[in-house]
């Protein structure tokens, strides 16, 4: 049996894992998925997203709620209507790692 030389090997900082931890969570489900990938095109109005990702409005206010009290999306209210984009510059790039690695 051979000794494994843990000298050279390079592990992500623990904060960085607890950060990633916790976006995946919020991240892990499909129509969160789906609202950042809309969101990935340009700026929405609440029902434009509902029905771009096929869910009701209520319940896409319920993500849209989740997603932007974590940080991760803007949100800009233009008279009666709610406008979202991006604030994480990292979704972008959790979207194409999921394009890259989880195409079937």
């Amino acid at each position: 049996m051979s000794e494994m030389n843990t000298e050279n090997i390079e592990l992500l900082p623990d904060e960085l894992i607890e950060k990633a931890a916790e976006c995946l969570k919020v991240m892990a489900h499909p129509v969160r998925l789906r609202i950042v990938n809309i969101l990935m095109q340009g700026e929405f109005a609440v029902h434009e997203i509902a029905e771009m990702a096929k869910t009701s409005a209520n319940q896409t206010c319920e993500h849209l709620r989740l997603l932007k009290g974590h940080g991760l999306l803007n949100a800009e209210r233009r008279g009666r209507t709610v406008y979202y984009t991006i604030a994480s510059p990292q979704l972008p790039g959790l979207i194409n790692c999921i394009k890259r690695n989880c195409a079937m």
